[in-house]
């Protein structure tokens, strides 16, 4: 393990103090998960410019050829109002809105039945 000296403005530190504490952990393991996070991203942009460059229209058309030509359900269309696009980007800031609402969905239109198709994704927190 290696030891770092960080510089810090101060309300930048005074935050995450306060995460800390909020979240029960030393500022140290939260600054290391913090910088976790961020590389993860970064990695995963570069990997997937990397992949992208090796990608190939024939081979995408001719997968796609493969999918069903059906309407989405409700619950999986894209939103053309405004409040829809809203609530899309919410269920991408939190994707377990977006299980909650498809479990009420299905459960409404056919209350014997539960969905089952796919399982809420559990929070990171």
């Amino acid at each position: 393990m290696s030891t770092i000296s960080l510089r810090l403005p101060d309300s930048l530190h005074k935050q995450a103090r306060k995460v800390a504490e909020k979240e029960s952990v030393s500022i140290n393991q939260l600054i290391t998960l913090a910088l976790a996070e961020k590389l993860s991203a970064l990695m995963t942009e570069e990997y997937l410019e990397e992949r992208a460059k090796r990608g190939n229209r024939k081979k995408f058309a001719r997968a796609m050829s493969k999918v069903p030509k059906v309407e989405p359900e409700e619950f999986d269309r894209l939103p053309t109002s405004a409040l829809g696009q809203q609530r899309a980007h919410e269920t991408l800031r939190n994707p377990s809105i977006h299980c909650q609402s498809v479990a009420r969905t299905k459960s409404k239109a056919n209350a014997e039945e539960p969905y089952s198709r796919t399982q809420p994704l559990r929070s990171l927190d």
